[in-house]
Parts: structure tokens; sequence; C-alpha cells
């Protein structure tokens, strides 16, 4: 029996083709075959779901996560793997997001799009979309996990960061090496994939969205922070530090941090360098934030931060302590160390 695929494509540049006045549209999924004739040469079926209302990534919300993660739900016994095609400003969030609702997942989900239309002739959007259905597919190294393609590299898709606006090669995951590249032929890391636990599938779907950013600049002024912090709503904030979790130790921001810690608020460091890590207690500048809860968020990317809050806050809203917990641990291999599992 032959192997199946799912694409899932929720908008984006790859989806699109210009019309007889140039205007870009997207493309009747259905008609694949059509716009990509080299996809009836493979192995195994595909099969194609577009999703009610495709959307510009840029307007990419956790409703949004929510539907693909259903679409993929409903078909997850039917298929062997799963592609969605995406667009890529906001592709690294939706992966990172997928790898937290997907526990104990058993087969690949691999985000993919383009930065030309697959219309266009010199679109990579073909490339891209014909191998991460081969490694959707792949027996060599099966992946179960939530990964990113682009450019002729595999990435773990809660490590994964966009990093050009113009480049083919627009993604990369500065503190985790890429699963696999292709070249004349795929070469995989298997050591690096996440490990299958033999647990049934769970999908979580709550996210809490009352969360901040907070980019951390010379010369922020208190009044700026305490917006931020006094937020109607707000549960959670991510703190964007300098170097490897760097602030401002003068008493006014070390106190709002704490005034905010005391009203329930978690506080996550994460560093605003693309590489490496926050160390909390490293410097002078962060003993003082670990001294009063904050949390330091090791190398994590911004996008898998700002999801994992999410997703943990929606998923255990009455129990911060395992928030808090759950912050600092590897739930889907998006930081280094503290491996766990347990969420």
């Amino acid at each position: 029996m032959k192997d199946k695929v799912l694409i899932v494509y929720t908008g984006g540049t790859i989806g699109m083709v210009q019309d007889s006045n140039g205007a870009l549209k997207p493309f009747p999924l259905s008609h694949i075959y059509d716009l990509v004739p080299e996809l009836k040469r493979c192995s195994y079926t595909i099969d194609t779901c577009q999703l009610d209302n495709i959307i510009d990534s840029s307007n990419m919300t956790p409703d949004f996560w929510v539907n693909i993660a259903e679409c993929i739900e409903r078909e997850y016994d039917n298929y062997d793997g799963f592609v969605v095609l995406h667009g890529t400003d906001t592709m690294a969030y939706t992966a990172s997001a997928l790898s937290f609702m997907f526990k104990n997942l058993s087969k690949p989900i691999i985000l993919t799009g383009s930065q030309l239309p697959m219309g266009m002739l010199r679109s990579d959007g073909r490339e891209n979309l014909i191998c991460a259905l081969e490694l959707a597919s792949c027996h060599e190294a099966f992946i179960p996990e939530v990964c990113l393609f682009f450019e002729n590299h595999l990435y773990r898709g809660n490590r994964s960061t966009k990093i050009s606006a113009e480049n083919f090669d627009a993604f990369y995951s500065y503190n985790f090496p890429s699963l696999a590249k292709a070249g004349i032929n795929f070469s995989f890391k298997p050591h690096l994939f996440m490990q299958q636990n033999g647990q049934p599938l769970e999908v979580r779907k709550n996210f809490d969205r009352n969360i901040a950013v907070l980019k951390l600049f010379p010369g922020i002024t208190p009044q700026v922070v305490n917006a931020v912090l006094h937020a109607e709503g707000l549960h959670g904030v991510i703190i964007e530090t300098f170097g490897s979790g760097n602030a401002p130790t003068e008493s006014w921001f070390i106190n709002a941090m704490k005034e905010a810690i005391g009203r329930g608020i978690i506080v996550l460091n994460v560093t605003q360098c693309k590489a490496g890590a926050v160390v909390m207690g490293q410097y002078e500048a962060s003993c003082e934030m670990e001294r009063i809860g904050i949390i330091g968020g090791n190398d994590i990317t911004l996008e898998a931060a700002v999801t994992k809050m999410m997703y943990l806050l929606g998923t255990y809203p009455d129990d911060h302590d395992h928030v808090r917990h759950s912050l600092q641990c590897s739930l889907r291999g998006e930081i280094t160390v503290n491996q766990s599992r347990l969420s």
C-alpha cells in the first residue's frame, strides 16, 4: 500500500499565482499537479486540504493554529505525514505552536513556504514543496516531530527563526543543528530527532493570549516598562534582554519587575542575540532579576518563547508553579538542557 501525505494549505506566498493582469491570487490546491507536474512521479499518494479562510501569515492568530491542528488531528490516522504550506513571516511561530500542541507526536509535520509565488518562473516554492513531501513520506529516517523545511535544510520547528526578507535561505536555527540537509541525497542526523514514547497522541488547543514582549534598549523609560507591565489582563511577560540575559540594575526597573511578579505575572528572560543563551546570575546585571523570581529562558527563540508561554498559561491556567517549572524545561526540544516530557 502506498504511503499517503496530506498537504494543508493555510495561505502565504507559496500558494499564489499571477492572473492575466499580473495580480497575485491563491490557486486551487486541488490543481497542485498542474502547477507542479513533477509530483505525478511521486511514489506516495498526495491529498490536499485547504482551510476555509486562507490568510496572509501576518494575520496569524492562536485560533488559526487551532484550525491547522484540528485539520491534522481529524486526518491523523489516515496519513503517514503532513506538509503545511504557510507564509514565511510567522512560519516559525506556527511551527513552535504546533510543536507544543501535539504531545506524543509519532508522525512528521513539516511546514514550508517560499519567498516567490509558486506560479513565478524562479519560485523557490517547487523545490521546498517537493523536498518537504519527500521528507514527510521518508522511511529512511522517520522524523516524529514538527519541522520547518526551507532552502535545502530541515530544522526543528521550535528552533527556527526567519532571518531574511530577501534571500531564498530565509530561515536558520542558531542554537540547534539542522535535522537534515537536501543535496543529491538527503543527509540525516537521526541522533538529533525527538524520540517516540509510544504514548497516545494528545492535541492541546488552549492558548492564553494575555502576554506581552518587552524589548529592552538603552534609555528605556519607567513609563514604557510600566505601561507594558500594567496592561489590562496581563498574565505573562517575555523580556528581551542584552547579551546573556542582562538588564538595567537601576532600582526602578528591578522594583517594577518585582511588583509585577508579586501580582502573579510570570516573567521570562530571553536574549536579544540570535545565538547563545540566557545565563542568569553570570553577571551582576542579571543577579537581581534571578533573586526576584524572573525565569531564565536559556537558548529558546523568541518565537518558541511566545508560543510556549501562551500554551502553558492556556493549558495550566491555575497552576503557575507548573508553568514556571515547565518554562525552564525542554518540552519538545525547544531548549538545550533539562530534558522533560512532562507537559
